[in-house]
């Protein structure tokens, strides 16, 4: 099975691993033993290691000979990097979305942007969070395409914790869920271009509030880890 699949024992073992990467449960620079690694989940050092190797090609570790696996994380221009590359293929997403979605996932898309406008209004931005990932695995199910959900599943996933600040920051939460209402309404009006053209934006106008509040600020107030260089894990030993 491959080694992306969550439900077998190698797919279990890297979504933890990488999982505790994301959410800074583990430092950058810190080494991953696969020995602790491998008692903390309960596995040998096979899985783990195999884990390592696939986190090293996502560039979420490195892996240095003689010496062993390091956390990389992600780094500022990972992030720039990374919703540069949303803004151009979410429009397409939706385009797709807007071609083959079903009656049943228009229907849960109208459901989610419902209760995330809810929950914005309580100011439960926890949950608005949640909403926000789910509107967006809809959307990615809908293009009717396995790469392109593949893609930007693990994008979306990668700057959940930037996400979970942008959105709690004045304001955007409100706006974020009229973007999404005029995304799921152009994608019901069977209007592609249109879709595109909203999704686009709607993933600009967040690089926006996050170039507006600064991504170093964001960062910071998610816990995320700041750029390094590896100049200071190969200085290690």
């Amino acid at each position: 099975m491959d080694i992306s699949d969550k439900y077998s024992l190698r797919g279990r073992v890297f979504n933890e691993i990488r999982e505790g990467i994301l959410s800074g449960k583990y430092k950058q620079q810190e080494e991953l033993k696969e020995i602790t690694l491998g008692q903390e989940l309960g596995v040998s050092r096979t899985p783990v290691r195999e884990a390592l190797r696939q986190l090293e090609l996502e560039g979420l570790v490195k892996i240095i000979p003689n010496k062993g696996a390091y956390v990389m994380g992600l780094t500022e221009r990972d992030i720039q990097d990374i919703y540069a590359a949303r803004s151009a293929l979410e429009g397409l997403c939706a385009k797709w979305a807007a071609i083959y979605s079903t009656a049943g996932q228009r229907k849960e898309l109208t459901e989610n942007v419902e209760l995330s406008e809810f929950y914005a209004a309580k100011g439960n931005y926890a949950q608005v969070c949640e909403l926000d990932t789910r509107f967006h695995e809809i959307l990615y199910q809908a293009s009717e395409s396995r790469i392109m959900e593949h893609m930007l599943s693990n994008f979306h996933h990668y700057v959940e914790r930037v996400r979970r600040v942008s959105l709690a920051t004045e304001g955007r939460a409100e706006k974020s869920n009229q973007e999404h209402r005029m995304i799921l309404q152009a994608i019901e009006q069977k209007k592609p271009e249109l879709a595109e053209e909203l999704a686009h934006k709607h993933v600009l106008n967040t690089i926006k509030n996050i170039d507006h509040y600064g991504l170093k600020n964001l960062l910071k107030a998610s816990g995320n880890v700041e750029e390094k260089k590896m100049e200071d894990i190969n200085g290690k030993n």
